[in-house]
């Protein structure tokens, strides 16, 4: 096996493996992450547990490296082509590549790989590296893995073997549908982290956040169900295709349903409470924000479905923004997109209202 990409999903992973004897080929392009590991291992942070796995990590693939039978890609979406370009040679025939990120990656890198060697698994835990070889579990969970075309593969078999070494794994036929219902979720919590830059469990506790959140996913779910896709619950619980604000849920702050989405996403914040954005981190360590791979993929999607999503739009305008230094993510600044948000859905609301009054002066 080879690990690419040794952030805070790579690390985790690589350091489960190597504890279990499976001793992955583990490369990442920083060269001080590399030193760091080599001479410590894999420091692991697991709740009140500590420990470390003895490991290596080279910070470029040899060319004399051979061919892996499974190449896990755990980089960060922007640099997920790339990563794939380099791994290519060094694919068995036989070998699958397996997408980690968030998003869709999966179309971006059959076009380079082939579809058919192509397997997708969706991390349903979260992890950080607070300082270089040092990795720390955020929460609990596994994985769900499958292909994007529903089909059945011997290899899923293999990958579900390894990777439950570091959380139970779930094989879909469905992992378009999966996969989407990952990307709405990750479209408000990653994006509205990077901007509130706050973790979790903290912008939850704000309603206006919370808002902005149903808003965000209610547009992703309506592109993904106009593209086709048949929504999967995440985890086996958070319903994707119920969650999107209803007509009811807009009209009326107080309806039923729109109080238990409030009520389903403060649970979210409680569970996940120490997850901080990984596009903020990858901000502040001078990377290239994923927005392009979460709120951008929907807004191209949208774009040419002819679909309106106008808050995923300013969310992406906002994290480029970010990332160029123009402003700092704050709380006030999630405040800000909230009330622009209301501005701009109150000028559509009376821009339609007048244009379905009869003319004055006919």
């Amino acid at each position: 096996m080879l690990v690419m990409g040794c952030g805070g999903i790579g690390g985790v992973i690589s350091a489960h493996l190597a504890e279990r004897g499976a001793a992955p080929a583990v490369v990442t392009h920083n060269a001080t992450i590399a030193a760091a590991i080599n001479q410590h291992g894999f420091r692991l942070r697991d709740g009140a547990n500590s420990r470390t796995v003895s490991g290596r990590a080279t910070a470029a693939l040899p060319n004399d490296a051979g061919t892996f039978d499974l190449i896990l890609l755990a980089t960060q979406p922007p640099q997920v082509t790339r990563a794939a370009e380099a791994a290519r040679p060094h694919l068995h025939p036989n070998g699958a590549l397996v997408c980690l990120q968030n998003g869709l990656c999966e179309t971006h890198v059959a076009p380079l790989i082939g579809a058919d060697r192509v397997l997708g698994a969706i991390v349903v835990w979260g992890a950080s590296m607070p300082e270089p070889g040092v990795y720390e579990r955020t929460s609990t969970g596994g994985f769900v893995i499958g292909r994007l075309d529903g089909a059945d593969d011997a290899r899923l078999d293999t990958l579900r073997r390894v990777l439950e070494s570091v959380g139970p794994v779930e094989v879909t036929h469905n992992l378009a549908g999966a996969r989407w219902s990952k990307l709405a979720i990750n479209c408000a919590i990653t994006s509205l982290g990077t901007i509130g830059g706050q973790r979790l469990g903290e912008l939850m506790r704000f309603r206006f956040v919370r808002r902005l959140g149903l808003e965000v996913m209610s547009e992703a779910v309506r592109v993904a169900q106009r593209e086709g896709a048949r929504l999967e619950k995440v985890s086996g619980t958070l319903d994707l295709a119920w969650i999107a604000l209803t007509a009811a849920d807009v009209s009326g702050p107080g309806s039923p349903s729109l109080l238990a989405k409030h009520a389903v996403l403060l649970a979210v914040g409680a569970k996940y409470r120490r997850l901080r954005s990984s596009m903020l981190i990858a901000i502040e360590r001078g990377r290239e924000p994923a927005v392009e791979f979460l709120n951008g993929e929907v807004l191209r999607r949208a774009d040419a479905l002819g679909l309106a999503a106008p808050v995923n739009r300013r969310v992406r305008e906002l994290i480029h923004a970010i990332a160029r230094r123009e402003v700092r993510p704050s709380i006030a600044l999630l405040r800000r997109l909230y009330e622009d948000s209301r501005a701009e859905a109150y000028a559509a609301t009376a821009s339609s209202a007048a244009a379905s009054q009869p003319d004055a002066h006919a």
